[in-house]
């Protein structure tokens, strides 16, 4: 079944809402059993988080590696079962650069079964881990 333009967007901002509250039962529901989000080599959580856990794995481990103060949706585009989401995470330390970066989603049968993150210019996200690195 394909899902109409706002309601992917509806999906999206949900699985944003959701995922930055912490309701992971709620996420998990809201994914395929086969759900995939791929980050890419070079950057520290790189590789593939899969099942109806995986973006809390991803959330987590990125969380863990940043403070971030604030993820800020700039524009949504809607496709064929498809979203980007450009974004811009900004962080605790304001003497950091934001990092800028997409989202891709895929959705099927109403819930996501993928997520590409794709990062502009990773060297603000690797500052930034380096900067929380030197807090512990």
């Amino acid at each position: 079944m394909s899902l109409k333009p706002d309601e992917i967007a509806a999906l999206v901002d949900t699985l944003y809402a959701r995922a930055g509250a912490g309701e992971w039962e709620a996420v998990a529901e809201m994914m395929t059993d086969d759900f995939v989000a791929s980050e890419a080599a070079g950057l520290p959580m790189a590789g593939d988080f899969r099942g109806k856990n995986g973006l809390k794995n991803l959330f987590l481990l990125v969380m863990g590696m940043v403070d971030v103060s604030a993820l800020e949706r700039e524009a949504l585009t809607v496709g064929d079962d498809c979203a980007i989401v450009k974004l811009t995470m900004r962080f605790a330390d304001p003497a950091l650069k934001p990092a800028e970066l997409c989202e891709w989603f895929r959705f099927r049968n109403g819930k996501c079964s993928e997520i590409k993150p794709y990062y502009f210019d990773p060297a603000p996200f690797l500052a930034a881990c380096e900067a929380k690195k030197k807090e512990r």
